[in-house]
């Protein structure tokens, strides 16, 4: 599977693979296996995001948080759209919370946009993820959310926009259950690419 899998990247019309979920979701697991079959390039707005965690202190927490976050993905598509000018598949791994940051990603100008959203069937199973990530971080996710009630809080303050029709010309979806019994990585992986050959 993987080498026609990257042989697909390599052959077909250069496309940005975008995850799409909640932190905790396994979304950046599903990336990174996704990534390796594909042999193409992962950008993670989390990996940009961790890079700004010293700037926090310069200004009040209530400004710098959304203007730390802005700035992540501002330097996300920046670097996203070098490799779609070059004509080049990449994976973007960030929540795309709101429309307007998958309108962000439509603007990069790939061929084709591909969503990947990964929704937990079981939420057992995903606080479980979610605050177990958050143990092993020593309680403090620095920017993400280390427990199930902060979470709730982020996903509060979302207030539905998170919630939104991807459909378009250059946009189709994909929904993933990321806790699915019996379904492992390799099937979603699996999944995500026949949905890549199919277009």
């Amino acid at each position: 599977m993987a080498e026609s899998s990257k042989s697909l990247s390599q052959s077909h019309q250069p496309f940005i693979i975008a995850m799409k979920g909640h932190p905790g979701t396994g979304k950046s697991t599903l990336a990174c296996a996704l990534a390796r079959a594909l042999g193409l390039p992962l950008l993670d707005k989390d990996d940009i995001r961790n890079c700004t965690i010293p700037l926090q202190h310069l200004l009040p927490q209530s400004q710098s948080q959304p203007l730390l976050n802005d700035l992540s993905y501002c330097t996300l598509f920046a670097v996203a759209q070098t490799q779609a000018r070059l004509g080049l598949s990449v994976i973007l791994d960030s929540p795309l919370s709101n429309r307007s940051r998958l309108d962000e990603v439509v603007a990069l100008g790939a061929k084709r946009v591909i969503v990947v959203e990964c929704r937990p069937g079981d939420e057992t199973e995903w606080r479980r993820r979610l605050e177990e990530r958050g143990r092993e971080e020593g309680g403090t996710g620095g920017h993400k959310p280390a427990t199930w009630e902060e979470l709730r809080r982020l996903i509060e303050g979302y207030n539905g926009c998170d919630e939104y029709d991807v459909a378009g010309d250059m946009v189709e979806r994909i929904v993933i259950d990321t806790t699915a019994v019996g379904v492992s990585i390799d099937d979603m992986v699996t999944k995500v690419v026949q949905l890549i050959i199919s277009l």
